[in-house]
């Protein structure tokens, strides 16, 4: 990546490129259009948010998936 930026993405360092959007960061980590839930510098996201709203240098993500089962 020629220009990236740093995150913290679950607790661990994370490269995105420069101007990545959350959607993006999904869509990257093979969890486009899966039922998710994104926490963004402690504010959870909402969905038709993802696609405007873009990382920066240290920011932090948590994303977390849901699993049925029983």
């Amino acid at each position: 990546m020629p220009w990236s930026v740093d995150v913290r993405l679950n607790g661990e360092g994370h490269r995105v490129s420069e101007g990545c959007s959350v959607a993006q960061l999904l869509d990257d980590l093979g969890l486009a259009g899966r039922k998710v839930a994104v926490e963004l510098n402690r504010d959870i996201l909402a969905r038709e948010d993802y696609a405007t709203r873009r990382l920066a240098a240290g920011d932090v993500v948590e994303v977390v998936q849901f699993v049925g089962g029983g």
